[in-house]
């Protein structure tokens, strides 16, 4: 991955407006020259973290970093007012609870895209960002798809109710079959993590739960392959309703 080090390195990326994904500081590191980096990067809603050095040394695969690094990203992130801006009577968002695998990540934007999305929503934090092997991996997706970042999921799921939307998650546990629920209409797809799934309030805010049959001793799907099957049953009920309106 693209790592940006040092102080010079990471104010010329910002000052330039390059898109970048997160930049981490290690924990300790105080100053003028720290802060104007933390208030430069909000402002351009680049999220900011601290980890130890010893992290950042594994992150950058350098010592000399000075205490701050980079990740420079495949595209810059939007915000979710630019994905509800664009209202439609069938929009579709799937929304992406703490996915940390970039391969998995860059296949779900590439099946959303397919599928007829109107983008993807993915949190700030505890998840992976749009870098260039998310890029690589939705085999150029990733250029065509909206991605909107956002600092709480939870939050972004009102405010996406309040716009209309329909919330469904996939959980494994939920009773009601993925055929079963109406896609019609706006909506939003809630998937989970890779190991947790949807954590307890990402499933709370959900309208409805659906689950994916399966059989045999694995009762999950891999999330980008769960994806895959639930936004091709959207393309199937909308295709079945415009066939209906032909007739």
């Amino acid at each position: 991955m693209n790592w940006l080090t040092g102080f010079h390195a990471v104010e010329e990326a910002l000052a330039a407006g390059r898109a970048l994904d997160r930049i981490v500081i290690a924990r300790g590191r105080h100053g003028e020259r720290v802060e104007a980096v933390v208030q430069l990067a909000r402002s351009k809603s680049v999220p900011v973290r601290f980890e130890e050095r010893s992290q950042i040394d594994r992150l950058a695969g350098t010592r000399e970093h000075q205490g701050i690094a980079a990740l420079a990203a495949a595209k810059p992130a939007l915000d979710l007012e630019d994905l509800l801006a664009a209202k439609t009577p069938q929009g579709l968002l799937v929304l992406l609870d703490g996915i940390e695998d970039p391969h998995n990540l860059g296949a779900i934007v590439r099946t959303a895209l397919a599928a007829g999305a109107h983008g993807v929503v993915i949190p700030e934090r505890h998840a992976v960002g749009l870098t260039d092997t998310v890029e690589r991996a939705s085999a150029g997706a990733l250029a065509h798809l909206p991605v909107a970042r956002v600092k709480n999921l939870v939050r972004a799921m009102e405010e996406m109710k309040e716009a209309g939307y329909w919330l469904i998650g996939l959980d494994e546990r939920a009773d009601k079959k993925y055929t079963e629920a109406d896609f019609s209409g706006q909506v939003g797809i809630v998937l989970g993590s890779e190991g947790e799934g949807l954590h307890e309030l990402t499933r709370k805010r959900c309208d409805f739960l659906v689950s994916i049959p399966t059989s045999g001793p694995v009762r999950a799907l891999n999330v980008s392959v769960a994806a895959g099957v639930v936004l091709f049953e959207v393309v199937r009920q909308r295709s079945g309703k415009k066939s209906e309106k032909g007739k």
